[in-house]
């Protein structure tokens, strides 16, 4: 037979014709196969991976899924043990529940004996015999029948209590912890003097206490028991805006103040001890360090100019009203003060705030 060498797929490889070439090649047998096996023993066609892979899943066995259950718990009997034991499990936890409520509400271990087991924190200017006036029908209880939150309500309808707490100390006693509220000012109701705090919250407290407190505040009129409260607290926030823009440079200039009135929440009306006598000053709303500036600036000129200078009205930009004791409003006098804001205002203005001074006096 002829042989044909040539180049395939222009490689290097020398093959002989297709026909030897599509001949399957004999199998090779390793040195250990030839000296151990026979001369016609065929190894076994190796399977492919797909092969092996379908025939493992066919040998594969599933295992059967079992029930959580019990067998023995399937059959009618054994249902009827299942519900007896959950029926006798539920009975004994509420057994216990209700054993253990009947102890806690009925142990004398648990009984408020007497006031020695109310504590009470946070009071300074109140007496601790204020805050047990509320907890009277609480002694002798048991701890757990004392309704907290309304005791609390009730700590916090005190006018001097702004905030209360109330809890159990286990077995037999209470704490009662309270914040105090903070007076800012005295204030003029009638002819009483009481304290008020920065929302228009009245204090009561003896004249003696006062005195022995040691307050320095100022006397604010122009609120009243009557008013809402809402109407006092944003009256009360004028005057601390007022102290604290005075304050402000740390000249702690309020101390000057002897009296501020409120009751117009445009003007701020303050009554200044000058000398011999008071001077009424009139600030407005805004620019209260400025504007007090002003006036002390100027004092020492004003007093040896007008010896009868009963109020001066520093609301007007540019200049300011200096007002005469018992001295009719045309022979009233107008200055100008050396440093001047930015505007000046108008006769129209002037015109404008006469007119609601007038209304506010007829009112």
């Amino acid at each position: 037979m002829a042989k044909t060498d040539r180049y395939k797929n222009g490689g290097g490889m020398l093959v002989e014709d297709e026909q030897e070439l599509l001949r399957p090649a004999a199998s090779t047998r390793s040195r250990v196969e030839k000296e151990f096996l026979p001369d016609g023993f065929e190894r076994f066609p190796s399977k492919r991976s797909s092969e092996v892979g379908n025939d493992a899943r066919i040998r594969r066995r599933v295992p059967v899924r079992k029930g959580i259950l019990p067998e023995w718990i399937k059959t009618r009997w054994g249902r009827i043990a299942a519900i007896v034991i959950v029926l006798t499990a539920l009975t004994a936890v509420i057994a216990t529940i209700l054993a253990t409520r009947n102890f806690l509400l009925h142990d004398p271990r648990f009984r408020i004996n007497s006031s020695d087991s109310i504590q009470t924190m946070g009071n300074s200017q109140l007496a601790r015999d204020e805050l047990l006036s509320v907890f009277g029908s609480d002694i002798g209880r048991n701890i757990f029948y004392v309704p907290l939150a309304q005791r609390r309500a009730e700590l916090e309808q005190i006018p001097w209590v702004e905030h209360a707490t109330v809890m159990r100390i286990l077995p037999n006693q209470l704490r009662v912890a309270v914040r105090e509220r903070t007076p800012v000012a005295f204030a003029r109701i009638g002819d009483q003097i009481k304290l008020v705090d920065a929302e228009g919250v009245l204090l009561d407290m003896s004249p003696a206490m006062m005195a022995a407190r040691h307050f320095s505040f100022p006397v604010v009129t122009g609120i009243s028991p009557g008013d809402p409260l809402s109407m006092r607290a944003a009256r009360m926030g004028l005057y601390v805006n007022f102290i604290k823009a005075l304050n402000s440079d740390g000249q702690h200039l309020s101390s000057n103040v002897s009296e501020v009135n409120l009751s117009d929440p445009e003007d701020v009306r303050v009554t200044i001890p000058v000398k011999s006598t008071d001077l009424l000053l009139h600030f407005g709303d805004t620019d209260f360090l400025a504007r007090y500036r002003v006036f002390e600036s100027h004092l020492s000129e004003w007093e040896q100019q007008y010896p009868q200078l009963a109020a001066v009205d520093l609301r007007y930009n540019g200049e300011v009203v200096l007002k005469m004791a018992n001295a009719p409003p045309a022979q009233n006098a107008k200055a100008k003060p050396t440093a001047k804001p930015a505007h000046k205002a108008t006769a129209k203005q002037h015109k404008q705030a006469d007119t609601r001074r007038e209304r506010r006096t007829r009112r």
